[in-house]
């Protein structure tokens, strides 16, 4: 049924997910304090901070459409309440596309951060823990699936 605890953690993936596309994900600063690199969902710019001018642009868009993916996943197993077990199917699908989301994440700063600063590591943002924060949310939602399709076979068993 749609008014389960399960529609709360699955709306609450995608809304997650929708927040990773809006907030930075990874910034870091040169030892001068002089440069800085910030990840978005949809760029990594390379920006001097004194003059605030952008010295390089490279287009991170997959991590946006990965995340748009998660969000559109979560709220489609939302509608599926009638089938839990595909409901299940794609939450575990849902957590395969956050879980490469992450990965790329977590190489892309790795590789930056060694070309731009590898004496430091950077500070992972507000989108980075939108991303985790969903991944627990996922597997809340499925948890609590798996324990309504639980009651219903016991149900089916005592008739």
């Amino acid at each position: 049924m749609i008014q389960r605890v399960q529609t709360i953690f699955l709306l609450l993936v995608a809304v997650a997910m929708l927040l990773e596309t809006y907030f930075p994900i990874w910034t870091q600063v040169n030892p001068d304090q002089t440069e800085m690199l910030k990840l978005t969902a949809w760029n990594l710019t390379h920006t001097d901070i004194v003059s605030g001018a952008v010295l390089e642009q490279t287009g991170t868009f997959y991590l946006g459409i990965l995340a748009f993916l998660a969000a559109i996943i979560a709220i489609y197993s939302l509608s599926q309440f009638k089938n839990r077990t595909k409901q299940m199917f794609l939450n575990m699908i849902n957590s395969l596309v956050m879980v490469v989301n992450l990965g790329f994440i977590v190489y892309l700063t790795y590789v930056e951060n060694m070309e731009f600063n590898a004496t430091a590591s950077g500070a992972f943002m507000v989108g980075f823990y939108c991303i985790v924060a969903a991944m627990i949310f996922n597997i809340v939602a499925n948890r609590f699936i798996r324990k309504d399709e639980m009651l219903v076979k016991s149900v089916d068993r005592i008739r």
